[in-house]
């Protein structure tokens, strides 16, 4: 209607008795309202009661017009309500903002209803008896008092309507992000079909699109993406993950490698068995690798007691018998499994080969391989090997922070020991302990307890020769002597040794823990069985601790608390929590509080929301400690899921809290929540680390290390910098080791500051008026960038994407060295090699190389320091008198006169002396001229060292320019994480990976099986074989260099006990008082 300057009109036509004029008038309308949307807003209800009149006949219009004219008053809630009563009208393929804003409403609305009812089926369906709700507050929701919602049919028409247009338009992605958000697995399940059966459908009629990617199998790995990374309830992403499992099952060449993912979050251990059989019992080489692959990704990701019940549902020799055989063969030969050691195995196995039916020998054999996978002493025993063979520790770094670090200091000698500990975590080098025996000896008490420690972190993985390394250390039956401490840091160092694969000395640890009443051998006890024990959820154990936890000793209790959590880890046990709180109220010291705190966050680890109701219990509790505790149940529980209810939590305590520890780790847990998006983390606690509150901004540096570590995140060390110059000592120190954290295997072509913050590391070290605590920060920072020999990176996460158990658990409780400082070497458990290691179908090692499509620089390791060229102080001109000057000037011509008067003697031509005899008068310009000389000199000299810094600076550049991009790197080579993008094996090379390489072991097909294979040798076996140098005593690295036997040549000093005031100064004499009458004499 052109030239229509009014609505009011058509606006009188719907007061008109005939239908018709209603009827036009609506049809105008409709046209107009974005027009006169506010004319008709007043007569609105008008047009409402056309749309309640059953006997209009144009009641789908009338709602049509009102959902408009309420758009646009912005009541979208009423518009969605009329919209749906329009029914077809209402076009959801128009391109207008009005229908995408309505849309979306109803799809909001759709997806609250259908969240809203599939929690209450889930809590009404779920048991209480595991529920910790029970065991900490005693009450529980009432899910039945709540009555389910009823979406509205015309609301579903409108969803459902929107899928059909998605998947006729294959726009698939929107529809199944929705559908997942609104629990329609039915519309999931149906679009991935639909999918697979159109790309199915296209190979067929284009032969040339063959090699294109199957869409329904690009759909699976999108949900499975979203499952893992996006979806935050634990009850839907289980019903996703069972859904993936099935569809990729029905695949005609299923993805076992993502199966496997599914499988670990599913926990579910039938499952995994299953897939592994069905793999092994195709019995061709491609699918035996691809058992080993998966078996080795399990090993990375699951925790022991998953990987023991999936060995023991594997058919074959009994799990006990084939563990003991593969603990054998790890102790032995290079092979895996030779001939020989099948005919022992038959003969040992005895009335167990036949209880095998119709498993041949040679599949008994796969699965005895898949086994020892599972136990991890395969994984373990090529770790070591890696570290050990391509161990660059710079040991000149060490020995100037000894040198730098006064030994008789506690704190200090500590220092030196943890960054001792971390430079060659794993790579078997004890040498520095044997090279600085007297440096040791210094170490007393607790110090001596942290030194024995550190041997398990050294020897961490050495699982062969564990045992034997520490045999001096341990406590032993029916002998008294040696000192406590070293024997309590003996069994802690054993079960780091064993980390998260304590099977084999579980016992052990067990009978010495529970054989002694000596406290500090208690306190190592219990973390080494923590450590070793790590997600057993044994119950034995849990008692033995329980039953010391009742003595209630503060110096034991503190490491049983924790060591329960340990134990526990990740089960939310009920009846544990339950006896951990009740004990944590009951007792005074509050040492045993912490470590209980810490227990029961470590037993909710990965729990979601079944853990927010002792989050909230402890949060309430007036003890700061058990606050402290609660909040560390959110990092546990919530750990890489990014949750913004947990984050909201977080913050909500940082800044409320009356407690400066509470504060302070709340802020630190940000880091775990968010190291799935360490890009988020820096813009998170940018303000946070402004923060007035010394402790707000510890937590703030830690908060980045933990979730940037290993990434060299230019925004992470933007916000450091600053605060490693910080006023306060433990923000610097916090700084300084977050600051490691993320350079960690980052070298100066990755990242230009690598070079400047190395020297202000060393610096800080040598300071003499540095702060204590500064000092140590910088000596652990030290250890840490170099870590593992310079081969290990700090990893959340697996290389598969799933949560890396032990390093977060590592993590964690390595932050507690705030209050204890043993506990420092927990960040051991966080190290993760960065290594790619071929295996064959006989897991042996085969030489071979592949190649790498970059510069050598780029990813190489750091220059090693030099010794010799140590910092000359810089000479600083010395300042000169004028009367000074006017001296020398005086003397100079008194000389040149002389030497005339005697050239003129000697009857020489005194002309050629006479520019330099004529007397010139001193003044102001000469005192000018001799400083200008001064300056010109030290011009000259920087100018000097500018044109060399230019050179050095060219020469790098012509360096880089000459490199050749691409080169070859053998088997067993460190590549970083940021490298594999650049990895690729030659098509005509002997050997193709089973999967795309993401680190750590890869199995390898052989093209060519016929061909001899050439092995690599492994190094690391025959350099940690025990040599015996008497009763009861070991020598470690046997290969070793000048460490050989750094073990066992620190025994002698850390098992001698303590003598009382050894190290402090002797006490005075007894004060004699003499009066004025009296003589010494006469006393």
């Amino acid at each position: 209607m052109p030239g229509l300057t009014s609505a009011f009109g058509l606006i009188g036509l719907l007061d008109e008795p005939d239908q018709q004029l209603k009827c036009y008038a609506l049809q105008n309308l409709d046209k107009l309202v974005d027009q006169f949307w506010a004319e008709i807003a007043d007569s609105v209800s008008k047009i409402e009661v056309l749309y309640e009149d059953d006997q209009f006949s144009e009641r789908n219009l009338a709602a049509l017009v009102a959902s408009k004219v309420y758009y646009h008053l912005g009541e979208y809630d009423e518009s969605m309500m009329f919209a749906l009563g329009a029914g077809d009208l209402f076009d959801i393929t128009a391109k207008s903002e009005y229908v995408e804003t309505i849309i979306s409403k109803c799809i909001d609305k759709y997806i609250v209803i259908n969240s809203h009812n599939d929690s209450l089926s889930s809590a009404t369906g779920s048991s209480n008896i595991d529920d910790p709700s029970f065991a900490v507050s005693g009450t529980k929701k009432d899910a039945q008092s709540v009555v389910p919602q009823k979406a509205d049919p015309r609301l579903q028409d409108i969803v459902e309507r929107m899928f059909r247009k998605c998947y006729e338009t294959e726009d698939y992605k929107p529809a199944i992000g929705i559908a997942i958000e609104a629990r329609r697995l039915d519309v999931v399940e149906e679009g991935i079909n639909l999918a697979s059966r159109r790309s199915k459908d296209k190979k067929g009629k284009e032969k040339s699109s063959e090699e294109e990617k199957d869409g329904g199998v690009e759909l699976m790995e999108y949900v499975l993406e979203i499952s893992m990374n996006v979806v935050q309830e634990i009850g839907l992403r289980e019903k996703l993950l069972r859904l993936l499992v099935n569809l990729f099952l029905s695949q005609g060449s299923p993805d076992y490698f993502s199966i496997s993912k599914c499988v670990i979050h599913l926990n579910d251990t039938s499952l995994a068995a299953k897939i592994l059989q069905e793999l092994v019992q195709k019995e061709d080489s491609k699918s035996l690798l691809v058992a080993y692959q998966i078996a080795f990704d399990l090993d990375s990701s699951a925790a022991q007691e998953f990987l023991q019940k999936v060995a023991n549902d594997l058919p074959g020799p009994e799990a006990d018998e084939s563990d003991a055989l593969s603990t054998a063969a790890t102790a032995g030969g290079d092979t895996m499994a030779t001939d020989t050691e099948d005919d022992e195995n038959t003969k040992l196995l005895g009335g167990n080969a036949s209880s095998a039916g119709s498993i041949s020998g040679k599949t008994s054999k796969y699965y005895r391989s898949i086994r020892q996978i599972l136990r991890g002493t395969k994984s373990i025993e090529i770790a070591l090997e890696f570290l050990f063979r391509n161990n660059h520790t710079d040991m000149s770094i060490l020995n100037k922070i000894k040198d730098s670090l006064e030994a008789r200091n506690s704190i200090f000698h500590t220092a030196v020991t943890f960054s001792n500990a971390f430079m060659n975590a794993g790579t078997t080098s004890d040498g520095f302990f044997r090279a600085n025996l007297e440096w040791l000896s210094k170490a007393v008490n607790w110090s001596k307890f942290t030194a024995t420690a550190a041997l398990g972190v050294i020897h961490r993985g050495n699982l062969s020769q564990g045992l034997k390394l520490l045999e001096p250390y341990l406590p032993q039956e029916g002998v008294s002597t040696g000192s406590p401490y070293s024997q309590g840091g003996s069994l802690y160092a054993l079960g780091l040794i064993y980390a998260n694969h304590g099977t084999d000395v579980l016992d052990f640890l067990r009978k010495q823990f529970k054989g002694t009443s000596d406290e500090m051998v208690q306190h190592g006890g219990a973390l080494g069985l923590g450590v070793a024990g790590m997600a057993t959820g044994n119950q034995g154990i849990y008692d033995d601790l329980k039953e010391v936890l009742w003595s209630d000793s503060a110096i034991a209790g503190e490491a049983v608390g924790l060591a329960m959590g340990l134990v526990m880890l990740g089960t939310g046990s009920s009846a544990s929590l339950e006896d951990m709180v009740q004990y944590a109220h009951d007792t005074q010291h509050e040492k045993i509080i912490r470590g209980l705190a810490i227990g029961m966050a470590l037993i909710m680890f990965g729990k979601q929301e079944a853990a927010d109701d002792l989050i909230n219990t402890l949060l309430d509790d007036p003890d700061p400690t058990l606050r402290y505790g609660g909040i560390m149940t959110i990092a546990m529980a919530y750990c890489g899921t990014g949750s913004n209810k947990a984050i909201r939590q977080l913050l909500h305590v940082a800044v409320s809290d009356v407690n400066d520890d509470v504060r302070r780790v709340s802020v630190m847990s940000l880091g775990f929540i968010l190291f799935r998006k360490p890009n988020a983390v820096p813009r998170m606690v940018e303000l946070l680390s402004e923060s007035y509150n010394p402790h707000v901004r510890y937590g703030a540096s830690l908060a980045l290390g933990i979730s940037c570590a290993g990434t060299g995140l230019d925004e992470a060390i933007d916000l450091l910098e600053p605060m490693i110059k910080d006023p306060t000592d433990f923000v610097r120190q916090g700084a300084l080791i977050s600051m490691a954290m993320i350079l960690v295997q980052q070298n100066d072509q990755m990242n230009p500051k690598v070079a400047s913050l190395r020297k202000t590391f060393e610096g800080m070290v040598g300071e003499k008026h540095e702060d204590a605590m500064a000092k140590f920060g910088a000596a652990l920072a030290l250890g840490i960038i170099d870590a593992g020999g310079r081969n290990v990176t700090i990893g959340l996460q697996t290389q598969t994407g799933s949560l890396n158990l032990p390093a977060i658990v590592g993590m964690a409780v390595f932050t507690q060295y705030w209050y204890w400082f043993p506990l420092t070497h927990f960040l051991s458990l966080s190290f993760m090699p960065t290594g790619l290691i071929g295996l064959d179908d006989e897991l042996n090692v085969p030489d071979f190389k592949f190649w790498s499509n970059t510069r050598p620089s780029l990813f190489d390791y750091p220059p090693k320091v030099e010794e010799s060229t140590e910092k000359a102080p810089e000479k600083i001109a010395t300042a000169v008198l004028s009367t000074t000057v006017k001296a020398r000037q005086r003397a100079k011509r008194s000389e040149k006169e002389k030497a005339a008067k005697e050239a003129a003697a000697k009857g020489e031509d005194a002309m050629e002396t006479d520019p330099v005899s004529t007397p010139v008068t001193p003044g102001p310009i000469a005192e000018g001229d001799d400083k200008m000389d001064l300056e010109d000199d030290s011009a000259e000299r920087k100018e000097g060292e500018g044109e060399g810094e230019k050179r050095e600076e060219g020469e790098k550049k012509k360096r880089a320019e000459k490199e050749k991009v691409g080169y070859e790197l053998g088997n067993m080579s460190r590549v970083l994480p940021e490298q594999l993008k650049y990895i690729s094996f030659t098509s005509d090379g002997r050997y193709e990976p089973v999967k795309k390489p993401t680190g750590g072991i890869l199995l390898l097909l052989d093209r060519t099986p016929s061909e001899p294979v050439k092995l690599m040798e492994l190094k690391a076996r025959k350099a940690t074989a025990p040599t015996t140098t008497g009763p009861g005593h070991t020598v470690g690295s046997a290969n070793d260099g000048p460490g050989t036997g750094g073990a066992a040549a620190a025994v002698n000093v850390l098992n001698t006990e303590d003598d009382e005031g050894d190290e402090d100064a002797p006490p005075p004499d007894d004060f004699e008082y003499i009066t004025d009458g009296e003589t010494e004499e006469e006393l």
